[in-house]
């Protein structure tokens, strides 16, 4: 790099490191969360900037909306209403297909059928007039066979659930081909390991069935459908795959396959697409395909009950191919996408459907590597170099001119060739080198600031560290000994929530709880210890000195039992189940600072006062309450209402402590929850005084509040145990606990 300087030499370094990187990434070398979610953005960008607006006329909604649950009653429904629902499509409404947007796996017993046939066999055995009222009404009653009798008058396509538990219910369909007909490649495929089927009977009457799994991104976000799905041995198509062959009068398929690469266990293959009936249906490394989401309203839904009831003109739904599925809140089928935050899932199978009938499928090419890697180094090298020698301005004009072009380019791909090439990374490369050579300086933070950063920015909230970095001296790693507060916090149940989710899932909703609760130990100030699994601890009190750390610990506590509250939403809508935490805080002297071995250490609290944090946490199942506090933190904390909950000695410890739950700021609390804790205190006094009678009452009225029914539980068996066995004279009352 002669001639030029040795500032521009550790740009132009810096650049070509840069692009290095971005090639690393695009090469598929190295994996980068953040950019992969970034480029995950710039696609829904696009499809949301190019919807289609216009109406679909070929396929159609069936709806089982609350219109429809309020009319017909809850669901699931009995199948011969479902039956029902088939007749009147095809009969009065002459459609083309119908597509069942769930799985029957289950016998239908709303009809009471299996009551009467054990009293035919049983008590009524000898009853001819009930033994032929049961053989006439049989048929009528039969709601399975009454279903499966319709669906082997029509072409009718159901649903099966496959998921990651190894359950097997129903029934499946034949696989759309087995595995050993795609050779001794391999072949990257979504694998199933259980599966909700279809009753043999229903099955069988029915045309074929297709997979409802919808894959989930990164952010939880569906926005591609595998087109097959592996179980066993066989490779099963996705619903919206089913429907169009039969739509197509039972179809065959042509399976487009790419040449396999490498040798032996490292062979690979790619099924490129597949064809059917003319119709190309292009698939990414997956299998899966891409779904072309449409503007809201452009494909029609239908109330279920008004099919059922023939609400409709008899030619509303002629020929077009009906989606039954649901919209309804209770029901859980919605679904996080580019388009909505609450798409129900019938409406992803009923979008894939339409844009294989329109061929408008968007798909990433196996050349889309190639050239996003050529575009990097064709860029970037020459940007690196350049950018140096030039002024702000002409690096403005350079950097904007490049930026325009890349994204004109893809744009054009995107509508021309229906090609989904990587945009944000590549538009990221150009803006970072722009960035790094005209506000080159900006990029570098005085030695004090990088120090602080580099010691406590992992541990403490951003504006903690500016805070900090104001008098960086007067702040270290050394040990040293203060009075602070540790928080514990765990999730319960958190084993059987880990079993059933698969791990993908289960490592987005860690992230996202985590998260969330960091968020809020952050904004009160406190400094993220370590996370153990599920588990957090964190404290106060270090490495900024804080008057207020045990207020700050409460103010967060009962904010994360909060924002957890606020999580259900997203969660159900994911699929995920709610999550519940106990919380334990300790006040009290700890050692703190930078602690570990040669091979790693870390900016930690140790201590009794930690212990007995920890154990705290632990008893807040035992209780039933969500946060559990010492009575020093109460102590050290006077400006919030708190509801005594017992003494105790935990394990380890000879002194007995008073342990509390905090109710919230004190003037904020509500009146109903104070009144409880008068009733709580009350209670607690006539236990340690043995008067066993008001103690009972007290706790019995305690035991009708649903919040309080476990709490108020566990003193009445206390109670009912002393009445047998009397306590010594003396006795203090303390609960002694001799696990951890």
């Amino acid at each position: 790099m002669r001639g030029i300087p040795l500032r521009a030499t550790l740009r132009v370094l810096t650049g070509l490191a840069l692009v290095a990187f971005f090639f690393a990434h695009e090469a598929e070398w190295i994996s980068i969360r953040f950019l992969h979610q970034l480029e995950l953005w710039s696609y829904d960008a696009r499809l949301r900037f190019a919807l289609p607006q216009e109406p679909e006329s070929r396929v159609v909604i069936v709806d089982i909306d609350e219109k429809s649950l309020n009319a017909e009653g809850r669901f699931p429904w009995p199948r011969e209403r479902l039956a029902e629902l088939v007749r009147q499509l095809f009969e009065r409404h002459d459609v083309a297909v119908a597509a069942f947007d769930m799985a029957l796996p289950e016998p239908d017993r709303s009809s009471g059928l299996p009551v009467l046939e054990a009293l035919a066999a049983n008590e009524l055995s000898g009853n001819r007039p009930f033994l032929r009222f049961l053989e006439g009404s049989r048929a009528s009653l039969n709601y399975d066979q009454l279903l499966a009798e319709q669906l082997a008058k029509w072409p009718v396509v159901l649903g099966v659930a496959f998921g990651g538990k190894t359950d097997e219910s129903g029934v499946l369909p034949e696989p759309a081909f087995a595995a050993a007909d795609l050779g001794d490649a391999h072949y990257p495929v979504y694998v199933a390991t259980g599966f909700s089927g279809n009753l043999p009977l229903l099955q069988e009457a029915a045309v074929t069935a297709g997979h409802l799994y919808p894959a989930l991104d990164i952010d939880g976000t569906t926005r591609r459908v595998p087109a097959f799905l592996r179980h066993g041995d066989g490779y099963y198509e996705s619903l919206s795959l089913a429907t169009l062959r039969t739509y197509l009068g039972d179809a065959r398929m042509k399976v487009i396959v790419d040449e396999p690469t490498g040798r032996g266990e490292f062979k690979q293959g790619w099924m490129r697409a597949i064809e059917i009936d003319g119709k190309r249906i292009p698939l990414d490394r997956s299998m899966s395909v891409l779904v072309p989401f449409r503007a809201p309203g452009s494909i029609e839904y239908v109330s279920a009950t008004d099919v059922i009831r023939g609400n409709l003109p008899a030619d509303a739904l002629e020929r077009r191919i009906a989606m039954i599925g649901t919209s309804a809140q209770g029901l859980v089928d919605l679904r996080s996408t580019p388009v909505r935050k609450d798409l129900p899932g019938v409406e992803v199978h009923a979008s894939l459907l339409v844009g294989m009938l329109n061929g408008t499928l968007k798909s990433r090419p196996p050349e889309a590597v190639g050239f996003t890697v050529s575009a990097i180094l064709l860029l970037g090298l020459p940007l690196a170099f350049l950018l140096p020698r030039l002024s702000a301005l002409g690096a403005t004009v350079a950097t904007f001119t490049l930026v325009s072009a890349v994204f004109a380019g893809n744009l054009y791909l995107w509508e021309s060739r229906n090609w989904v090439l990587p945009l944000a990374p590549l538009l990221l490369m150009l803006l970072l080198l722009y960035v790094l050579n005209v506000i080159y300086g900006f990029f570098f933070e005085t030695r004090a600031r990088r120090l602080i950063t580099s010691l406590f920015g992992t541990y403490v909230p951003s504006a903690l560290v500016s805070e900090m970095a104001k008098n960086p001296d007067d702040y270290s790693m050394k040990g040293e000994s203060r009075e602070m507060t540790v928080l514990f916090s765990d999730v319960r149940d958190f084993t059987a929530i880990s079993e059933g989710l698969p791990p993908e899932s289960l490592k987005e909703l860690m992230n996202t709880y985590l998260t969330a609760m960091t968020e809020e130990i952050h904004s009160s100030r406190g400094t993220i210890d370590k996370y153990i699994g599920d588990a957090i601890m964190s404290f106060w009190g270090a490495p900024l000195p804080d008057p207020e750390h045990a207020s700050h610990a409460i103010t967060a506590a009962l904010a994360m039992q909060r924002r957890i509250r606020s999580l259900d939403g997203s969660f159900a809508s994911r699929g995920w189940p709610a999550l519940h935490i106990g919380i334990g805080l300790n006040t009290g002297t700890m050692s703190v600072g930078d602690m570990g071995s040669a091979f790693r250490r870390s900016y930690t609290v140790l201590g009794d006062s930690v212990n007995l944090a920890a154990r705290l946490e632990g008893l807040t199942k035992e209780y039933g309450v969500g946060i559990l506090v010492s009575e020093h933190v109460a102590k050290a904390a006077p400006g919030f209402d708190y509801r005594e909950i017992d003494r105790v000695r935990v394990k380890g410890k000879q002194q007995a402590v008073t342990i509390c739950e905090p109710l919230g700021r004190t003037g904020e609390t509500d009146g109903e929850t104070l009144r409880r804790a008068t009733l709580m205190a009350g209670a607690l006094e006539a236990f340690r005084q043995c008067r066993w009678d008001l103690a009972q009452s007290t706790f019995e009225s305690l035991a009708r509040v649903s919040a309080d029914s476990k709490l108020a539980s566990l003193y009445l068996g206390r109670i009912t145990h002393l009445r047998q066995h009397p306590p010594p004279e003396g006795w203090d009352g303390v609960t002694n606990f001799t696990t951890k």
